[in-house]
């Protein structure tokens, strides 16, 4: 695959869209008393898929952070009330968490700014998304357009 310039052009204007939004995301939580760190762990506590609480190991996969650190951030977060913590029933090395209902209304006072945000920027940050991908799917197309002409090439000699 090869670039051209346009197609820099298209992931520079996605890379500057993309942390103008986390950089708003970031003066949300901190305008809330959170680090974006801390608003991420929550966000993903409530956000994540089919339960409404998680293990310390899907909290730190879901920020990309090693299980340790996870640990730490929570202990954080119910310090600060906004997490509680439960240890498995049927495992009890398992530790869970969960949101608190000072953690839910925070997190659903930041999120209403972030939909907000997101119903300005997203039209924008989807037309540069969709420009991407579609050049990058001609970009594949044109590559294996070439690699079966090579093909047939090689296998008419």
């Amino acid at each position: 695959m090869t670039m051209i310039k346009a197609d820099y052009e298209r992931l520079a204007a996605w890379r500057y869209a993309l942390r103008r939004f986390l950089r708003f995301s970031e003066l949300a939580a901190a305008e809330a008393g959170l680090t974006p760190q801390q608003h991420q762990a929550l966000l993903a506590v409530k956000g994540f898929p089919g339960r409404d609480r998680i293990t310390i190991g899907d909290l730190a996969e879901r920020l990309q952070i090693r299980h340790h650190s996870a640990v730490g951030l929570a202990d954080r977060l119910v310090a600060q009330n906004l997490l509680r913590r439960e240890q498995g029933v049927e495992d009890r090395r398992e530790v869970y968490v969960s949101l608190t209902q000072g953690g839910e209304a925070l997190l659903g006072r930041i999120s209403v700014a972030h939909k907000t945000e997101l119903a300005r920027i997203g039209p924008d940050m989807t037309r540069t998304l969709e420009e991407i991908a579609a050049a990058g799917r001609q970009e594949v197309k044109k590559d294996r357009k070439r690699a079966g002409a090579a093909q047939a090439r090689a296998t008419a000699r």
